[in-house]
């Protein structure tokens, strides 16, 4: 069962997140050591010049009033009850003691910076980046085919902030936002969901909500929202594939008839299941590329392209493959699938 975020009251607006680079333990932590190591430079030099001050309450300066006076003289100008008297002691507060004290403000305030005022300074730089996405990816669902979806996207070289993952479940966004990528807590079949990413400003959305039916009730929602997004969507029934195209899935794709389709073709030759997982992986030798056809290769057949092996051509809604009397001459508006060379994809 999914968990509500909390820290949404109802009716506001879902804020997507993206998790800073440094965690916040380890900028604390390192701000402290400075701070620490200032004091007690200033402590050091207190105490090895301590005849240099007087304390006017007893006359005798001791290491626990040397303490004292550095903690004070460190946070604020001080009481006037320890004072330097020697020119030493006195250059020695003027040219360390009160940079340091500076230095010490400046940590403090950074500090509070970060763990008070940034928090409200990250909410609005979040919401002008979620106001601004455009050309984004989004990912339904970060689970197993989520997880490697996002995966094989960076390795392909899509920015982090490029790619926004949406899940109703608190871990699999903490694992998400691990990533580096952006993330959103929520119910990706519901518009204001949707709305909140952008989706009719993304490029494209990959669905794997580990169910089909939510899945297609998923694509059924941003196809409404989105009329020409092209939709990938993972669907674990073939009876359900025929349900996922008519709710305006782009793309279909079922990870067991692929597999059997891998395994099958083992079978028959012993090169065919490896020159697939070349064409589907980032890594083999070959890739699949599309691209609208060249203004120079208009009226050339598919076969005659000097960019790549061309196997089918998309127009007007159809597609054709390179033996079809369709691929003889290519024409304006043309989309071409190809094989390259993987340095070339």
């Amino acid at each position: 069962m999914a968990r509500r975020n909390p820290r949404r009251r109802i009716g506001e607006a879902p804020v997507l997140r993206h998790r800073g680079r440094t965690p916040a333990w380890v900028s604390l932590g390192w701000r402290m050591a400075l701070a620490l190591a200032l004091i007690g430079v200033a402590l050091a030099g207190h105490w090895v010049d301590r005849d240099g001050l007087r304390d006017n309450t007893d006359g005798k300066v001791s290491f626990v009033d040397v303490v004292y006076f550095t903690m004070i003289t460190v946070t604020t100008v001080g009481y006037g009850d320890i004072v330097p008297v020697t020119d030493r002691a006195r250059m020695f507060d003027t040219f360390v003691v009160t940079p340091v004290r500076l230095f010490v403000w400046l940590i403090f305030l950074g500090t509070a910076y970060d763990f008070v005022l940034r928090g409200v300074w990250e909410k609005w730089r979040m919401r002008n980046l979620q106001r601004d996405l455009n050309g984004h990816v989004i990912v339904a669902g970060h689970g197993t085919s989520g997880t490697e979806a996002v995966a094989e996207l960076l390795r392909r070289g899509k920015p982090h902030d490029a790619i926004v993952v949406i899940d109703p479940h608190a871990d699999a966004v903490a694992r998400a936002e691990a990533e580096g990528v952006m993330v959103l807590e929520g119910d990706a079949s519901r518009n204001a969901t949707l709305d909140a990413v952008k989706v009719a400003n993304a490029s494209a959305m990959i669905v794997a909500a580990g169910r089909d039916d939510t899945s297609i009730l998923i694509v059924l929602t941003a196809r409404r929202l989105a009329p020409a997004l092209p939709i990938s969507v993972v669907i674990r029934s073939e009876d359900n594939e025929a349900l996922a195209v008519q709710a305006g899935a782009t793309t279909v794709i079922n990870p067991a008839s692929f597999a059997g389709l891998l395994l099958a073709g083992s079978t028959t030759g012993p090169h065919l299941a490896e020159y697939m997982m070349d064409l589907a992986g980032l890594h083999g030798a070959v890739s699949l590329r599309e691209r609208a056809v060249a203004a120079s290769e208009i009226g050339s057949p598919l076969s005659a392209i000097t960019t790549g092996a061309g196997l089918r051509l998309y127009r007007g809604g159809q597609r054709y493959g390179f033996w079809q009397a369709e691929a003889r001459s290519l024409q304006p508006g043309d989309t071409i699938i190809e094989v390259v060379p993987s340095d070339d994809a």
